[in-house]
């Protein structure tokens, strides 16, 4: 599968993604060709080339001849959806937008429609999004994947006042995604950067097994003391069978608690971002029956699902085991059916097209129809 691989060792952003691409190889012109299909006139895109700790690599400038408009959510999508861009590409720029617009509402304890977006509601951002979802698709990506971000420190000035670093959006945005914090004095992570990989990326943070065939650098605004400011992608094939990555195995024998506990942990261990949770009926010592629970986790998790286990359990004690998990490539999305809308996970095996449908869709779909959930199944993946 064909993937661009993120390298977020100085954190990302729109200009940066942009300028990836291009250094992989993208000609401006082309880009500049996709751009005109939003029928905005108020910015100039250009690149040039410049190094970072001797680094050499491209920067993408962006100049909004508009300024800084305030926009909402419907403006920006408004914008987005009467273009002549390509309907995958108005699909995929109108859910970063909607991604930042629910992080800002979350913040600032309002809705997404109520949300008024300032430095990203502007030109240069619109471009960004979408000049790096046209840029993707002209280079043929099939998956983006991203590495673990990291963070600067500090205060940034915003529409709002001083911010902390990382300001709030980007902290929304990037739950459940392993990350750094560095001392830094630079915000590393924008909030225009954040939604464009959060979105778009199948993982952030995992490892994969990739054989590179075109390297590019983006290069930021600024030229940090501490560390090269540079995103680097790399794009190239990815075995759909050979993505490993490791993970941490907790287990624990129990035999002196209530039954009626077990359905509530693994409810509790899933919701608090364990990969897998089970229960396994054992013989213990002295011929006592007893429950084996087991919990698959990422390593930056494991503390906290240990410490959950040892608090909602009758345990004393969590054993851990690091092991290494062989996965296949798999994207989400969904698909009509004469019962409506189901989401679906997509895994590519060999070239082959698996896909499962959500189990809740399907659960939701039966009892609202009162149809047998087998026929909803089916109406996915027909027998």
């Amino acid at each position: 599968m064909r993937t661009a691989y993120f390298d977020c060792v100085s954190g990302i952003s729109g200009d940066m993604i942009l300028g990836a691409l291009v250094d992989a190889g993208i000609a401006l012109s082309d880009l500049i060709e996709e751009l005109q299909k939003l029928h905005l006139d108020e910015f100039q895109i250009t690149a040039e080339r410049v190094t970072r700790h001797s680094i050499s690599a491209t920067k993408v400038n962006v100049l909004a001849i508009e300024g800084h408009k305030h926009r909402n959510l419907d403006s920006v999508l408004q914008i987005i959806t009467q273009s002549d861009l390509p309907a995958s590409t108005k699909e995929k720029a109108s859910s970063c937008f909607q991604r930042l617009a629910e992080a800002e509402a979350d913040v600032h304890g309002t809705t997404p429609d109520q949300v008024h977006f300032h430095e990203v509601g502007a030109v240069d951002a619109i471009v960004d999004v979408v000049g790096s979802i046209s840029a993707l698709d002209l280079l043929g990506i099939e998956q983006v994947r991203g590495s673990m971000l990291r963070f600067g420190r500090g205060t940034t000035k915003g529409s709002h006042g001083p911010m902390p670093i990382p300001v709030p959006a980007v902290v929304a945005m990037c739950q459940g995604i392993p990350s750094e914090r560095t001392n830094i004095p630079s915000e590393l992570v924008t909030p225009t950067g954040a939604a464009i990989l959060t979105t778009l990326a199948s993982s952030i943070g995992e490892p994969l097994i990739l054989t590179p065939e075109k390297v590019g650098y983006g290069a930021g605004s600024r030229d940090l003391e501490q560390t090269p400011n540079l995103l680097r992608v790399e794009i190239g094939e990815v075995d759909s069978v050979q993505n490993t990555e490791t993970l941490i195995l907790l287990e624990t024998n129990i035999d002196d608690m209530t039954q009626e506990i077990y359905g509530y942990l693994l409810e509790q261990l899933l919701t608090s971002g364990a990969r897998d949770a089970h229960l396994t009926p054992i013989i213990m010592k002295k011929g006592r029956p007893g429950v084996q629970v087991s919990v698959l986790t990422e390593p930056q998790l494991a503390n906290r699902i240990s410490s959950l286990i040892i608090r909602e359990t009758t345990t004393l004690g969590v054993r851990r085991t690091v092991v290494d998990r062989v996965s296949v490539s798999r994207t989400s999305s969904t698909v009509e059916t004469r019962f409506g809308t189901i989401r679906v996970k997509i895994a590519d095996i060999e070239g082959e097209s698996r896909i499962t449908p959500e189990y809740e869709d399907c659960a939701r779909i039966a009892r609202e129809n009162g149809v047998p959930i087998l026929d909803v199944y089916s109406s996915v993946t027909p027998r």
